[in-house]
């Protein structure tokens, strides 16, 4: 397995275990359409939440959340739209990152809520 999958597969393990911790039920992990896919949903009393993980090592050049382009994040609606009409979800949804940077020993996590809204971001 690839350096690089494996510190992704970290990433999402830790962030599915911040969510739980912060009393989310997470209803899928790599949910996909086609050729898009949404690394974690997850769901609380209020939102469903459609969550990009993005991991890198300490040592890297571009901060994590830099590397949710408009591109992904229009990626990121399009299955949401999807996954939506196929559960019939009648919730509120929201759109988070969750950044983890891996310095070899420890992990820094950094959820943000609302990181992107769908309106903005498709027609551009």
């Amino acid at each position: 397995m690839a350096e690089s999958h494996s510190l992704g597969q970290l990433g999402e393990n830790l962030a599915v275990e911040h969510l739980l911790n912060s009393g989310y039920r997470i209803r899928h992990r790599n949910w996909k359409y086609g050729k898009h896919e949404i690394d974690i949903i997850a769901e609380n009393n209020d939102y469903v939440v459609f969550i990009e993980v993005k991991t890198r090592s300490e040592n890297y050049q571009l901060h994590p959340t830099g590397a949710v382009t408009t591109p992904k994040q229009r990626s990121i609606i399009l299955v949401a739209e999807k996954y939506i009409n196929y559960y019939n979800i009648n919730k509120e949804s929201r759109f988070d990152i969750i950044s983890v940077i891996n310095n070899g020993k420890t992990n820094t996590i950094d959820h943000i809520e609302d990181a992107f809204y769908p309106t903005l971001n498709r027609f551009r």
